[in-house]
């Protein structure tokens, strides 16, 4: 039975429970445990969900369930490895802390997850998408160049800052940036310089900015959910999926 949040402008119902499977899978001889939610009907490609910073847990694999139902496979790849879910700031800050300082490593094991996500829907083109720290991967990823079949890059209050000398002068997919802007941790600045950076590089992007919304609006049950923000970002999420990704015609 699938697990279906519905989004309405005030509230969240939460239905039955999760219908997707817990994918194990390898990167260079390392663990990782992934999640696959497949389409409710005929499969119109693959998204691929990047975790924050608290690693691949049930928030990912409820929006992973959201998108199947919207008709598309969504497979949430993990970055931190089977097992490692750090449950403290000082733990998690370490962990991704690993990961910004070793962004090699990091584009690594998003390939190593993208191929699993592949193999497991049977889909190639895909669309990479992240919160918070995977909003930052996920960035990474489309500064990089790296990766093929590449239909798009989107983040939900995804980190902005970009390592000194990187541009967007490699990427090739459509970018779609959605920011708080009352996040006090990611300043508005940073948005429109982003937006900046891909303008000058000639990208295809997208950054809307969000009146109101916090630091991680998009987290149910919390202290900064914003309801309006969230299902707003979230429509314009999925126009952006149909668009590059799914066949909106059928």
């Amino acid at each position: 039975m699938r697990y279906l949040t519905l989004l309405a402008a005030s509230t969240v119902v939460s239905l039955t429970a999760q219908a997707g499977e817990v994918i194990d899978y390898s990167v260079n001889g390392e663990a990782y445990e992934g999640y696959l939610a497949e389409a409710t009907r005929e499969s119109k490609g693959l998204v691929v969900i990047i975790h924050d910073w608290g690693g691949l847990d049930d928030y990912e694999k409820t929006r992973a369930e959201m998108i199947a139902d919207a008709g598309y496979d969504a497979f949430a790849i993990d970055l931190y490895g089977a097992g490692n879910r750090p449950d403290t700031t000082e733990a998690r800050k370490e962990q991704v802390g690993k990961l910004y300082n070793n962004r090699e490593l990091m584009r690594a094991r998003i390939l190593g997850g993208i191929e699993q996500a592949r193999e497991a829907s049977g889909e190639s083109d895909v669309i990479v998408m992240g919160y918070c720290f995977g909003g930052g991967a996920t960035l990474e990823l489309a500064r990089s160049g790296e990766g093929e079949d590449i239909a798009g890059f989107a983040t939900f209050h995804g980190s902005l800052d970009a390592p000194e000398g990187a541009d967007y002068s490699a990427t090739s997919a459509p970018v779609l940036i959605m920011h708080g802007g009352a996040d006090t941790g990611i300043p508005n600045a940073l948005a429109a310089n982003t937006a900046d950076m891909l303008e000058k590089a000639g990208a295809t992007y997208e950054v809307q900015i969000y009146s109101g919304a916090p630091h991680a609006w998009t987290v149910f049950g919390s202290d900064r959910y914003q309801a309006l923000a969230d299902e707003q970002s979230w429509d314009a999420f999925m126009d952006f999926t149909d668009r590059y990704l799914g066949d909106t015609e059928s």
